[in-house]
């Protein structure tokens, strides 16, 4: 049981058609109901952190959670800074022993975000580190990346090969078609597979990753919905896509707008049904076993990760 790089982890998934799912956590509940789920699989797990969880929880009970969460489990978990904005991120997450950092350079000209890339690749290596970057834009909002829809620009493949060439990235967030939030798509669902064939095809022994890839559960939303809440017409990306995109060197799935509706609807649920209620415990506990459902759901039917680790 360990802090794991995603090196070995992706690279067996990548061989094996199958994909790892990297879940934002912002608290101790979130983080034991995903555990508790990759324990019941035997699934591989990476636990990522966003900035915006990084300034709501600190970055030092983050990483003593998911450090107790090692100790509690006997997983093996790689720690991922999720979009980080610059060396600087980079380098503090690096030095406070995350094993995996993301780079996003994704608002930069190209050669600009290949020169960053290549600067957090060195520094990360030297240390031990892997590196994800990202080509391409995604809509939508998370923390404090937002990017609406025409400003969001799908990768280009002959871009990828180049990028992956140049920087010595390990994996490679791709634009295909999903975005951040809860509102992923106005109309029909759609993703750019023949987009995601040519990029596979030019790096095939480079592990790709969707971001903005939550499926937006209709029970959870609904659920929402029925007890006080208001996000009509949420709509993510199928599950049937992610397990097709799977097929075609897709190895890491981030997922964070499920986690929140399925903590969410349930504390909502468990206050209108008990309003006298005021101890956390009696709610978060609920919420925490709503996430340990969803995610061995997300492991199981829609990563095809289980018995993987």
């Amino acid at each position: 049981m360990a802090l794991v790089t995603t090196k070995d982890m992706l690279t067996k998934a990548l061989s094996q058609d199958y994909a790892v799912g990297a879940f934002n956590v912002n608290n101790m509940e979130i983080i034991q109901g995903i555990v508790d789920a990759a324990g019941a699989e035997n699934a591989p797990l990476i636990l990522q952190v966003s900035a915006g969880a990084r300034k709501y929880a600190k970055p030092a009970y983050l990483i003593k959670l998911v450090e107790a969460a090692i100790e509690d489990t006997g997983l093996d978990i790689a720690l991922h800074l999720d979009h980080g904005e610059d060396f600087d991120i980079c380098k503090k997450c690096v030095d406070d022993g995350f094993t995996s950092v993301m780079i996003d350079g994704s608002k930069h000209p190209f050669e600009e975000n290949i020169a960053l890339t290549k600067q957090v690749v060195e520094y990360a290596h030297a240390h031990g580190v892997v590196v994800e970057a990202e080509l391409g834009k995604l809509a939508g909002v998370e923390d404090n990346i937002k990017v609406d829809a025409r400003s969001a620009t799908f990768t280009d493949p002959q871009e990828a090969a180049e990028f992956v060439e140049k920087t010595g990235v390990d994996s490679l967030a791709i634009a295909i078609g999903t975005s951040h939030g809860a509102y992923k798509f106005k109309g029909d669902p759609y993703l750019d597979f023949d987009r995601l064939r040519e990029i596979h095809k030019l790096i095939p022994n480079t592990p790709l990753v969707l971001h903005g890839a939550s499926t937006v559960l209709p029970e959870f939303v609904n659920l929402c919905n029925k007890y006080g809440g208001d996000i009509p017409g949420a709509q993510g990306v199928p599950e049937e896509m992610i397990s097709e995109a799977v097929k075609y060197g897709v190895c890491k799935v981030n997922i964070d707008t499920d986690l929140r509706l399925a903590m969410t609807a349930e504390i909502r649920k468990h206050f209108i049904e008990n309003p006298a209620d005021f101890d956390p415990r009696k709610y978060l506990g609920p919420a925490r076993t709503a996430i340990t459902n969803m995610v061995a759901h997300k492991i199981k039917n829609v990563l095809n990760a289980s018995n993987k680790r």
